[in-house]
């Protein structure tokens, strides 16, 4: 099988490709490079591209054509809740009209099956503390989730008019690392946050301590990035079934983890003496979100390895491996 990757150079993408050279697949990858690096893609061919821009369904579509591509795992997308809030507007551009060149790509070269990143931003603040697929209404509380909810809704679309096979995968708070080449670049997620302000000598940030949860920090579901990868290969087998009843699967662990417990356990495991600071909320973060991964379990067999500990330890490796990241834990001190 060949599979394309828009996105692939990026931190979710790079494991997932890692995973599919592992099981001997051949990979073309697409990708700005705004927040990748094309060394992590294991000599992949890559097409430097930004799949939102006018014109990019013709260059995805003469890529599929070109190497034969059978499916395509789409990740590229702006993905920063509060960025979203902010601007809005450039979100649907990238988010809506990147999925809309992937789709419109695929049906002009006749490629079948499509694995989606989508969110758990997706269900907004549902009225259930583990949250189902099928739970209604589901009405996302910032424009980055709203985006994904509508890819999902076009890609559904697709699937009926044209015969594409659609899934999308409701990701909750992805982290952790396998090899330690991979680590995440872009510092955009919690983990990674808190480590490059350790770096720094700066204490880590909290955004809000008063929200309704038992150490008033927000409560997400952490899924290591490597049970990630892996979901995705099992959703890749899931379109080369007939009997495809679901669309949409939440990968996730059914647990839920505080901030505060994720940075009392990289405090743990880093051994770093530090105080976190907290700040003011940030727009468009629900207080808590849990998924219920029992569809995946049961429709695809695919189930979470790795906790939090795991997860934590695997980042923190990852980190301290990197030259550019390492941390001088002897001799570090906090200087606010």
């Amino acid at each position: 099988m060949t599979v394309l990757v828009t996105g692939g150079c990026g931190y979710i993408g790079a494991h997932v490709i890692h995973a599919l050279h592992e099981q001997g697949e051949k990979v073309v990858v697409v990708d700005d490079l705004s927040y990748g690096e094309k060394n992590r893609i294991g000599g992949a061919p890559l097409i430097v591209q930004d799949v939102s821009a006018p014109g990019a369904d013709k260059v995805l579509a003469d890529a599929m054509e070109q190497y034969g591509v059978d499916a395509v795992i789409h990740f590229a997308a702006r993905k920063q809740v509060g960025e979203s809030v902010e601007k809005p507007l450039w979100y649907y551009q990238q988010n809506v009209d990147g999925m809309l060149n992937v789709l419109q790509a695929m049906k002009d070269s006749g490629v079948s099956k499509l694995v989606f990143s989508s969110s758990a931003a997706t269900y907004g603040e549902p009225p259930v503390d583990v949250v189902p697929e099928d739970v209604v209404p589901m009405l996302p509380i910032n424009p980055y989730g709203q985006t994904k909810l509508f890819d999902e809704w076009m890609g559904n679309a697709a699937a009926k008019a044209f015969g594409i096979r659609f899934c999308a995968l409701r990701y909750f708070n992805v982290a952790g690392c396998g090899p330690v080449e991979l680590e995440d670049p872009a510092t955009l997620n919690l983990i990674p946050m808190v480590l490059r302000n350790l770096k720094a000598g700066k204490a880590p940030a909290i955004f809000g301590d008063d929200y309704p949860t038992p150490d008033g920090t927000c409560i997400r579901d952490y899924i290591h990035v490597v049970d990630l990868a892996d979901a995705h290969l099992a959703a890749l087998k899931y379109l080369g079934r007939d009997d495809r009843e679901f669309s949409a699967f939440n990968v996730g662990t059914g647990t839920g983890t505080s901030v505060k417990e994720i940075v009392d356990e990289i405090k743990s495991v880093s051994g770093l003496p530090f105080t976190a600071k907290i700040e003011a909320r940030r727009a468009g973060d629900p207080p808590k979100l849990i998924g219920s991964p029992k569809r995946i379990n049961e429709v695809m067999g695919w189930h979470a390895k790795y906790g939090v500990k795991e997860i934590v330890e695997s980042a923190w490796n990852a980190w301290q491996a990197n030259p550019a990241h390492r941390i001088d834990v002897e001799n570090w001190k906090q200087a606010d």
